[in-house]
């Protein structure tokens, strides 16, 4: 007889492991099964390594500059085998403390490739042996992979992934990065520190496209200083790889040397087609179709994180896990709005938004007025030596809210959950009182010029 449990969780990223342990919480026996490392994606090939590796290159970038602020540091140069190490360390012992999680909330997590083989009913396959088990309810958190080119195939060695990148053995001389979003822009930045030559081709015509115009322009600007071309509105249409190095070659003719080419144009959710076929999933795509409750097509079947595709992030992937674990288990709640989720890319210099950006509100026809403020005229940031940068923030006119903020400067991703807080309201900012001197009167000057003086009479009444 198969061993049965009131969950089944397909997937140990951020989202299917945060699920997990909800559900548990709840009083439900839980199952999480991983075909490959705990911590998914996020853990062991993304969020994590790209960020130690980032904290490295940051740290190098502040040693070179501290003769700017009366610091003489004489020599400041990488050491990758350590750089490597010390991130491989951090990912060991992110898995060791998951692991260790996983056993206080007496989940059984099971190492294989899952399939269901009909609702209730999934196979593992581990190692040559299978195994069965049931289910009451299940939640696939299955993730992503990299989108391929199929003019530009991965072969691991010249055309990478955001994999590769993450553990090449060498600092490569020069790197063509096809793709400006978010991997390619942050890894620039860890690549064009080390001394990598490092040019960005993106197709359509500025950095970071999912963000409003100036953000990528002023993201080109600054990556200039870091020594990064930009080359925006372009493609590329295939690698040579017969040289050493490759040359890549442009739509418009020109090519480009390069030791390494990274792919990095986006991620695609990753679902198994059995498991689709068997439960007959409604799909769009690779994603699969969810309700507001993140229910999929099929009774007591969830999903979440990248294998619906709705935000590739994983804090949207948590967030969607709470509400899933919440369903799960005989609860009845819905997902909040997308647009509360915060955008975070973490390039010198960081980037967040929250709510809807210029475009988005020119796009849906609304009369805004936009608040600046900006790093230069901050005292901290200007003590700091950390000058680049501006912070917007929209009012919708018509209901005098702030319907979005968008911020690019030093450690704006640390604090671009506060800005979540003036969403969808029209305090009297004036109350609220923020500490001086500190990064984050950027965000009250911007939030004061988008009301203007109507912000001071509205809080006189």
């Amino acid at each position: 007889m198969s061993e049965h449990f009131d969950v089944v969780v397909i997937g140990a990223g951020p989202g299917g492991f945060r699920a997990a342990k909800r559900c548990a919480q709840k009083g439900a026996s839980v199952a999480v099964i991983e075909k490959e490392y705990i911590g998914g994606t996020c853990l062991n090939w993304g969020c994590i390594p790209s960020k130690a590796l980032l904290a490295s290159a940051h740290a190098l970038l502040a040693a070179r500059q501290a003769g700017q602020i009366g610091v003489e540091i004489t020599s400041a140069v990488p050491n990758w085998a350590k750089i490597q190490e010390r991130k491989d360390t951090i990912v060991t012992g992110f898995r060791k403390g998951m692991t260790g999680s996983a056993k206080a909330y007496n989940l059984s997590l099971i190492q294989g490739r899952a399939v269901v083989t009909a609702p209730g009913k999934i196979k593992i396959e581990s190692d040559g042996q299978s195994t069965n088990i049931e289910t009451d309810k299940l939640i696939l958190a299955t993730g992503s992979e990299s989108i391929e080119l199929p003019n530009i195939p991965f072969d691991g060695q010249v055309v990478i992934s955001s994999k590769e990148a993450l553990s090449l053995p060498q600092i490569p001389a020069s790197m063509v990065i096809v793709g400006g979003g978010v991997i390619g822009c942050e890894m620039a930045c860890v690549y064009a520190t080390m001394g990598t030559k490092v040019t960005i081709v993106e197709a359509l015509d500025q950095l970071v496209p999912m963000e409003d115009q100036w953000v990528g322009r002023l993201l080109e600007r600054e990556f200039k200083k870091l020594g990064v071309d930009s080359v925006t509105g372009q493609k590329v249409t295939s690698v040579d790889k017969a040289t050493t190095p490759a040359k890549v070659v442009l739509e418009s003719g020109p090519t480009i040397e390069a030791e390494k080419v990274l792919v990095s144009v986006g991620r695609k959710s990753r679902v198994d087609k059995e498991t689709v076929d068997a439960l007959g999933l409604a799909m769009n795509g690779s994603t699969i179709v969810i309700d507001e409750r993140l229910q999929t097509n099929v009774p007591g079947v969830y999903a979440i994180g990248d294998a619906v595709g709705t935000t590739f992030l994983a804090h949207g992937a948590t967030a969607e896990a709470d509400v899933a674990a919440t369903n799960a288990t005989g609860g009845n709640q819905k997902m909040m709005d997308y647009c509360l989720i915060p955008r975070v890319i973490f390039t010198f210099p960081e980037i967040a938004s929250i709510g809807k950006s210029e475009r988005a509100c020119e796009a849906e026809g609304l009369d805004v007025s936009v608040g600046k403020g900006f790093f230069k005229a901050n005292g901290r940031s200007v003590s700091y030596n950390q000058t680049a940068g501006q912070i917007r923030a929209v009012r919708d006119n018509a209901t005098n809210k702030i319907v979005g903020v968008t911020m690019v400067g030093d450690m704006v991703t640390e604090f671009v959950a506060f800005a979540r807080a003036l969403l969808g309201t029209s305090e009297k900012l004036t109350d609220v009182v923020f500490p001086h001197p500190t990064v984050s009167e950027t965000l009250e000057e911007a939030v004061q010029e988008a009301f203007g003086p109507s912000l001071f009479g509205a809080a006189d009444k």
